[in-house]
């Protein structure tokens, strides 16, 4: 069994719909494999949903996450991010907070990440990104 983490972008495909990231999510659910929301992923959907007052959206929001869980940034998700993003600024390299923190997450948990924003992650060390769009 596999837990996959999923980016904002995913939630986002799989609550309009897109028939892609849909069928590929029930795809890997009838084969066992989880889902989880990272701490950041939940906070940026959420406001999404709450600034577009979409219920119905909202309403499937939590039954994703009531499933597969909201992850916890704990202190090792802090020091993780920390150290990602001094190698990175000594590299020369830019990323969010909000993608580091994800990223973070997912190192910390061993968590490959579902991604279509390859380019932000794809200068991140120890990390396994997915694209289930293209």
């Amino acid at each position: 069994m596999t837990t996959y983490a999923l980016d904002t972008n995913i939630v986002s495909y799989f609550l309009k719909g897109n028939p892609t990231v849909v069928a590929r999510m029930r795809i890997e659910n009838s084969k066992g494999n989880k889902f989880v929301i990272p701490p950041i992923v939940y906070f940026e959907i959420q406001n999404w949903l709450l600034k577009n007052n979409s219920e119905s959206k909202m309403t499937v929001f939590k039954k994703m996450y009531s499933v597969g869980g909201i992850g916890v940034i704990d202190k090792t998700v802090l020091d993780i991010a920390s150290t990602v993003k001094l190698k990175m600024q000594q590299q020369g390299k830019i990323i969010s907070d909000d993608d580091l923190f994800i990223a973070a997450y997912c190192i910390r948990h061993n968590l490959p990440l579902v991604t279509n924003n390859m380019k932000h992650f794809t200068n991140i060390e120890n990390m396994e990104i997915l694209n289930w769009v293209e």
